[in-house]
């Protein structure tokens, strides 16, 4: 166990900061999992709706930094492309 204030204090932050980027972490999954079931259902309005808000928490995550920015940039981009496969495929 640390045993200096300052080693103390950083603890506290890290647990602090843990909790955030979990909380972040899983808001980005649920938005990401939400755009892939809209997918599969063949909703093309509701697909749109949540890639967009999908794309929001990930940029989101990234500027807080909890994702890095190349991560959610990647992500978004493979969302935007299933998003465009699917709808393409169902015209």
């Amino acid at each position: 166990m640390a045993h200096t204030k300052s080693a103390l204090k950083r603890i506290r932050q890290d647990k602090k900061r843990n909790l955030r980027n979990q909380s972040v972490k899983s808001t980005v999954r649920t938005a990401t999992r939400a755009f892939r079931e809209a997918l599969e259902e063949g909703d093309a309005a509701k697909a749109q709706t949540s890639l967009r808000a999908a794309s929001k928490t990930l940029c989101k995550a990234s500027t807080k930094g909890v994702l890095r920015k190349q991560t959610a940039a990647r992500r978004i981009s493979r969302l935007a492309k299933a998003a465009h496969k699917s709808l393409a495929a169902a015209k």
